[in-house]
């Protein structure tokens, strides 16, 4: 009688065992999440995944790439499971309790980008971050712009903690000053910047049942609620904001796809900024609105 071995499980024989099974979960980016999780394992880029198909795993990294094709099943995100996101040509760490850096973002950072350089500043240029999260705008900005100092808050420790180490990781741990602060409350007085960013929590409370279970089951509520409107913060800061620029400092707000005209409004009425301008992102949707203090 033929005795009964194991199989030998390959490269190419779990991607497409698990895109199949990441299909069945309801997964829309079954393949992508296959390789993405497979290269975590073996400690390689997706290139080298595709150099070598017929690679025949250990039963360690078996285990292992079971445990995580089973994480991902019930939905939990990628970032999380592997604890890294790319954003902006960085490698961020994330955790659980910390908003997952998305690409929509890169567009207040690159419209931020240009507005300081056009600028140019006979000293260092001097930026806030509300709501830092993962450290990815702060990062980015302090990345781009070599002699800006960044304040960065955030009223979760947890989230600090992260955007910390991501910080000093790219050796931006002295340019980068972390705060743990609810928005402007807290905020020490008297400092004056060059421009305010943020990423604040802009979806409607209701919406966000109706969201992917990657988002609602497992990203911090804190981060993505943005009260019954979900322009809560909008109301909350901008009136305010004025207060920590300089004259003509600029400000960059991310905002939901279909908020654009609501939140310029909101610039409009506070009587205190100029030039304030919707921006789209790459899917021709509303995505920053940008405003100059008066």
């Amino acid at each position: 009688m033929t005795p009964s071995f194991p199989k030998i499980w390959t490269v190419i024989d779990l991607l497409k065992e698990t895109k199949a099974y990441f299909e069945k979960c309801g997964i829309a980016t079954a393949r992508l999440d296959a390789e993405l999780l497979l290269a975590h394992c073996l400690q390689r880029d997706r290139v080298k995944l595709y150099m070598d198909f017929e690679y025949q795993l250990t039963p360690e990294e078996l285990a292992l790439f079971r445990d995580l094709v089973r994480r991902r099943g019930k939905r939990e995100p990628v970032a999380y499971i592997t604890g890294q996101k790319d954003f902006w040509s960085l490698r961020l760490a994330v955790a659980p309790g910390v908003l997952i850096p998305r690409p929509d973002t890169e567009v207040l950072v690159e419209e931020t980008v240009k507005v300081m350089k056009a600028r140019g500043s006979a000293g260092p240029l001097r930026i806030l971050d509300i709501g830092t999260g993962s450290g990815a705008i702060a990062i980015a900005l302090a990345k781009e712009l070599p002699d800006a100092v960044i304040v960065a808050l955030d009223i979760s420790e947890q989230a600090l903690a992260v955007a910390q180490a991501n910080a000093r990781s790219y050796d931006f741990g002295d340019r980068i000053e972390f705060l743990c602060a609810d928005s402007l409350h807290g905020m020490p007085e008297g400092r004056l910047f060059d421009a305010i960013v943020s990423n604040p929590p802009y979806i409607p409370s209701a919406d966000i049942e109706l969201l992917e279970p990657e988002i609602k089951n497992f990203e911090p509520r804190l981060a993505l609620d943005g009260g019954p409107d979900g322009l809560d913060f909008y109301r909350a800061v901008i009136p305010h904001i004025h207060s920590y620029l300089k004259a003509g400092g600029f400000v960059a707000l991310e905002i939901g796809a279909d908020q654009g005209q609501a939140v310029a409004e909101l610039f409009a009425a506070a009587g205190t900024y100029t030039a304030v301008r919707i921006m789209k992102d790459y899917a021709r949707k509303d995505r920053v609105v940008t405003a100059e203090s008066l």
